[in-house]
């Protein structure tokens, strides 16, 4: 690749200068190859489209981005068919950078193997959650309180279609008070010996390492951190020795407090770092790549403005080249769109950011109403099945 230096009217050619003369190089260049059109099929624009991460949806316009401290100093926009010509343009230094998210955008994920249930990720897959915590901002703690309810509500997700039952035994609301980790294994060790034993596909949702250990033993197949694997120091080697999968979320707080700390530049462009960050430190740490699954980390320690600007960008994820997660059913953020509707009075919202979720290729999807979001996926497979086949033939105009 050739490089392509800012021209001299660029606003950070006084930072060069400035780190010319103190002996300093300047930051390096970050690259973003975001998908900006998403199609219904590749017969619809003449083949000129990409099939997002082997899943069911497909792209067609990209914007390959350049950033230098924060500032774009490149943006070229191309399709399918002209990229190549584009990332040609770029920096030499992004060459192996630019490589890696094409192909991340491309690549098709080999299917999960959890126990004895096998989890496809060519199509969106929903992941149903059981809270057994007093303090559940969607549940109130009746799942811990009725071990019988719990058990009635994990079947009735297991039956409606979930590929995997996530079983949380602390809440990571804002304000939440901290768990000893004996609670935690307390509350989430029997559930899940319940969910493996009635044939479910088990993660469990902790940011502990002793927690995570009691349930993998317990028959759990995912670990699945929202602090991405940094507030337990120990947990990193653990998951790595373990051979479980991993899911990978971006929250901003380092201590206790997940939500504390989100200050950004660019919500997207940050969080994709601190994702490429999380996930290259656990390839680092032994995690094999085909392990970790990444999750943008929807409502923690973002604004309802930046959480929109995430959803709306899910795309650009895919280049990271790990199956995405998300996480927004009966999130804050629906509340506040639609008159502060109480938690239990968001299906609607929750539907309408699954679908956003299935339209840019997420591959699973965590919520509290399966049911209602596996008959919403089935449909969207019907229309899409249906699109692959509407315009047959026509590939070569």
């Amino acid at each position: 690749m050739s490089g392509a230096p800012a021209s001299k009217s660029s606003p950070n050619n006084s930072l060069e200068a400035r780190s010319a003369a103190c002996n300093v190089p300047p930051m390096a260049d970050k690259l973003y190859i975001q998908p900006l059109t998403l199609v219904s099929s590749p017969q619809a624009v003449g083949g000129d489209a990409i099939r997002l991460a082997g899943g069911m949806a497909y792209a067609r316009e990209f914007a390959v981005t350049v950033t230098r401290e924060g500032d774009v100093v490149q943006r070229e926009l191309a399709t399918a068919e002209t990229i190549e010509r584009a990332l040609e343009h770029l920096p030499d230094e992004l060459g192996a950078e630019a490589e890696a998210q094409w192909a991340g955008l491309r690549a098709a994920h080999p299917p999960l193997q959890l126990g004895g249930r096998t989890v496809r990720l060519d199509q969106p897959q929903i992941m149903g959650i059981l809270n057994v915590t007093p303090d559940s901002f969607s549940d109130g703690g009746k799942f811990l309180d009725d071990p019988e309810e719990a058990r009635t509500h994990a079947a009735a997700m297991h039956e409606s279609g979930a590929a995997i039952i996530d079983i949380g035994g602390e809440s990571t609301r804002p304000g939440a008070a901290a768990v000893w980790e004996g609670d935690e294994i307390a509350r989430v060790v029997p559930a899940i010996e319940h969910c493996v034993a009635m044939g479910a596909a088990v993660s469990v949702d902790t940011r502990r390492q002793a927690v995570m250990e009691a349930a993998l033993a317990a028959g759990a197949h995912v670990i699945n951190d929202v602090s991405a694997l940094y507030h337990d120091p120990r947990s990193l080697d653990f998951a790595a020795a373990s051979g479980a999968p991993v899911i990978l979320m971006h929250a901003p707080g380092q201590g206790e407090d997940l939500h504390a700390g989100g200050s950004y530049g660019n919500v997207v462009f940050d969080v994709f770092d601190a994702l490429r960050a999380a996930r290259d430190r656990a390839i680092a740490g032994g995690i094999a790549a085909e392990r970790i699954i990444l999750d943008p980390g929807i409502g923690f320690g973002k604004t309802m403005a930046e959480n929109l600007a995430l959803l709306n960008a899910l795309p650009l994820f895919h280049a990271l080249g790990r199956p995405i997660l998300l996480g927004a059913s009966r999130k804050r953020m629906i509340g506040a769109l639609s008159n502060e509707a109480a938690a239990h009075r968001r299906l609607g919202g929750s539907i309408a950011l699954a679908m956003r979720g299935m339209e840019a290729g997420v591959q699973l999807l965590r919520v509290h109403d399966v049911y209602d979001t596996v008959q919403a996926r089935n449909v969207w497979r019907g229309l899409r099945d249906a699109a692959l086949t509407d315009f047959a033939g026509l590939a070569d105009g």
